[in-house]
């Protein structure tokens, strides 16, 4: 079973750029996809970012698509959320998930592994 570790997390101005890190342990992520989705406060989950185990294949939410990058270095069983023009709106709590199977996720059920989550909050 993998262990998700995010981190990077702080308090930024709009305008800002930030870069998110999710760390595994317990197995390596090379063949399992890796999404980032996010908790805005008083919200449910919301999917942010998707990338496929060959590392080619990504996707945006509609809402940080030209912002937010996702990227992995499997050498370090590592997935990044690169995020700039941050907006207060981006607030929330970020998490990071695996999963193993063909094709993008967009769903958090079709995931089967979770980090704790780290907080991003934006000020105006």
């Amino acid at each position: 079973q993998v262990q998700l570790v995010e981190s990077g997390g702080v308090l930024v101005q709009a305008g800002d750029s930030l870069r998110l890190s999710c760390s595994a342990s317990g197995r390596t992520i090379s063949s399992c996809t890796m999404g980032w989705f996010l908790q805005a406060p008083g919200k449910g989950g919301e999917f942010v970012a998707v990338i496929r185990s060959s590392g080619v294949s990504t996707d945006n939410a509609d809402s940080v698509k030209g912002r937010f990058t996702i990227s992995r270095g499997d050498a370090e069983n590592t997935v990044y959320l690169q995020m700039n023009s941050l907006k207060p709106e981006d607030t929330a709590v970020y998490y990071c998930a695996a999963r193993v199977g063909y094709g993008l996720g967009y769903v958090s059920s079709e995931y089967s592994a979770w980090g704790q989550g780290t907080r991003v909050t934006v000020s105006s």
